[in-house]
This record gives structure tokens, C-alpha cells and sequence, in this order.
């Protein structure tokens, strides 16, 4: 079963490509447009698939399962925390380059294969996310607030799944130790995808 849940979510994540755009919520509404919303940024689908991949590193770990599902979550919670705090009209500064950093920081996290408390996992992407919320609030555009807030969530928890599924599946694909060096070289290749996307920006 956890084999399946791999490869869908492997499959998941290769079909993640930066081509989508923001749909209009006038013509496909406003939970459709938040959905779309993390898509269409290259560093939004970075961030949030390596958060899964070290959620996935951290939850291997005996006695810290739970990060599975606690850092992922940390991040959606934060993140919502930080969209409403746009909608509101909170302003927050280096937006922009804070999310490029995520790209970075959580990609070297997971190419590092860095073991910390679940807690601090939690604080570490929660940080990061309030930017990502706040950057999703700012283009809220004319889409209900409530409708594109959960589509957006929910887009983030399935690339978040992904990027679980892409580290679990690596293990059960390649085998123990090759799977986890795979792994880490995923994380590796964000990083260096977040540090393309500062300099070509």
C-alpha cells in the first residue's frame, strides 16, 4: 500500500510543472484559482515538495513519526496564519526574497538529511510558510478569501504529499542507503534550483 502511495505521489510531482497559470476565479471560481495558485510558481512547488522530502527524512527516524504529518502541517497552518495576515493588510517585508530562500534552505535541509526535533522542524518551515501565505494573500486578487484560502492549502498539502512520497519511494525503489543519497541529492537540486531562480530573477 505504501508502495502505491509512493508512485502516485511520485507521479504527482512529475506532473507539477511550471506551465500552470493563475486561473481567473470569474471563469473557474475562487477555490479552482487557489488551487492553481502554488502551481504557478516554480519556487512555491520547490519549497513546498522539499518540506515533504524532509518530512520524510525526519519521520524515518524511530520514535519521531509523527513528523510526517506535523511538519507538513506546520507549514500549511503557518502559511494561513501569513494569508491572513495579508488579507488584513499587514504589511511584511522581503517577501519575495525570503521565498526564493526557502527554495534554499529547506533543499540544503533535506540534501543534509539535517535531524532535528519534530518542534523545530515545525518552526523551521513554519517561518518560511507565513512568507508563502503572505506572498498568496498579497494576490488574492478578486477571488473569495475563504474559497481560495482552502484551495491553496490544499494544492500545498498534496505537494507536500509529493514530496513524502518522492522520499518514501526513493527508499522503497532504490533500497536503504541508495535511496536515502537519492533523496538527498533531490534536496540538493532544489537548493541549487533555488539559487538559479535569485540569480535569473
Amino acid at each position: 500500500m505504501l508502495r502505491k502511495i509512493s508512485l502516485a505521489a511520485l507521479a504527482l510531482a512529475a506532473s507539477a510543472a511550471p506551465a500552470f497559470a493563475h486561473l481567473n476565479p470569474a471563469e473557474h471560481g475562487s477555490f479552482m484559482a487557489g488551487v492553481s495558485h502554488p502551481l504557478f510558481g516554480v519556487d512555491h512547488i520547490l519549497a513546498m515538495v522539499a518540506v515533504g522530502l524532509w518530512a520524510a527524512q525526519l519521520g524515518t527516524r524511530k520514535g519521531f513519526e509523527s513528523a510526517f504529518w506535523l511538519v507538513p502541517a506546520a507549514f500549511v497552518g503557518t502559511m494561513t496564519l501569513g494569508f491572513a495576515a495579508a488579507i488584513s493588510g499587514a504589511p511584511l517585508p522581503f517577501v519575495e526574497p525570503v521565498i526564493l530562500a526557502s527554495v534554499v534552505v529547506i533543499g540544503l535541509l533535506a540534501a543534509m538529511s539535517l535531524n532535528v526535533p519534530t518542534w523545530a522542524g515545525m518552526v523551521m518551515v513554519g517561518f518560511f510558510a507565513f512568507f508563502h501565505g503572505h506572498a498568496h494573500g498579497g494576490e488574492l486578487g478578486s477571488a473569495g478569501a475563504l474559497s481560495f484560502g482552502i484551495g491553496f492549502a490544499l494544492s500545498t498539502a498534496l505537494l507536500h504529499a509529493a514530496g513524502i512520497g518522492i522520499g518514501l519511494g526513493f527508499g522503497r525503489l532504490l533500497g536503504g542507503e541508495t535511496g536515502r543519497i537519492v533523496t538527498r541529492l533531490a534536496g540538493a537540486a532544489t537548493a541549487l534550483g533555488g539559487v538559479w531562480l535569485a540569480v535569473a530573477g
